[in-house]
């Protein structure tokens, strides 16, 4: 096993006695889900060895652990991304830990610029595909058959099950796929005119590593994407993160809804 890996296990092991089977990764403006949590235990990024921590705006940066909706879970509250200089094998080492720590099922969530321009700012689209733009992978370098394999499939990181009953439970929910990008600058007009025609519907700069690592380690995965603004050149305003956060924070009872309805049907 990686120490990196086996010392972060022990150290969360060392402070929770909870074993939760599903986690959540919350995106830009998301967090406010880690407040709806019950009977909480929360351990902050900074303390856990070996793992990165959150710097973006939006982020606070914690595992907690408790009851949201029903299900036991453990909630990532703020993510990591590789615009922050972080590697991606440290995304690596964050799933790997929570896989060995019994997580079975990943509800990601991220905020997004809408490329689709049928999309307005405030939809919450179900991630049916990526596309991986950052052009880097953190399964790179020599691999361990004993945690996963040399070349994992990425069809099957998606939990086609859980997102049939999604959509039996949440009949009107939009489709779409979903492209990665390092940022941190948001995309050009000419950028997004490329990635339209190559079938993006949405366009961020996360989520991509995280489900890589989980078809490599075996976590089942759906992704709910919230647009919180049109792409660039759509509209002839500038972008900003400030709008990611308010429009976030204008849909967070839709969200909350949806991420509630997901979590009863999981299994």
């Amino acid at each position: 096993m990686d120490t990196r890996v086996k010392e972060a296990y022990e150290y969360i092991n060392s402070n929770t006695h909870k074993r939760p089977r599903i986690a959540l990764i919350l995106g830009s403006g998301l967090g406010f889900l880690a407040d709806s949590v019950e009977d909480v235990e929360s351990i902050s990024y900074k303390d856990i060895p070996n793992f990165p921590y959150s710097t973006a705006p939006g982020h606070e940066g914690k595992l907690v652990f408790g009851t949201l909706f029903g299900r036991d879970v453990v909630v990532l509250n703020g993510r990591f991304h590789i615009y922050e200089g972080w590697d991606p094998t440290d995304i690596r080492t964050v799933i790997h830990t929570l896989k060995l720590f019994g997580i079975e099922k990943m509800l990601i969530t991220n905020a997004s610029g809408a490329v689709n321009t049928s999309y307005v700012p405030g939809d919450i689209v179900l991630v049916k595909d990526v596309m991986n733009f950052m052009f880097r992978n953190p399964l790179r370098g020599p691999n361990d058959e004993s945690i996963g394999p040399r070349f994992p499939d990425m069809l099957g990181v998606f939990d086609r099950e859980w997102m049939d009953r999604v959509k039996y439970v949440l009949p009107d929910i939009k489709e779409g796929v979903y492209i990665g990008l390092t940022g941190p600058t948001y995309e050009t007009p000419a950028e997004i005119r490329a990635v339209r025609k190559m079938g993006a519907d949405l366009v961020g700069m996360s989520t991509v590593p995280e489900l890589i690592v989980c078809a490599y380690v075996g976590i089942k995965a759906i992704v709910f994407s919230c647009a919180t603004n049109m792409a660039a050149g759509i509209l002839e305003q500038p972008l900003s993160h400030q709008e990611v956060i308010e429009v976030a924070n204008m849909v967070k009872d839709k969200f909350a809804e949806i991420v509630e309805k997901a979590l009863e049907v999981a299994w």
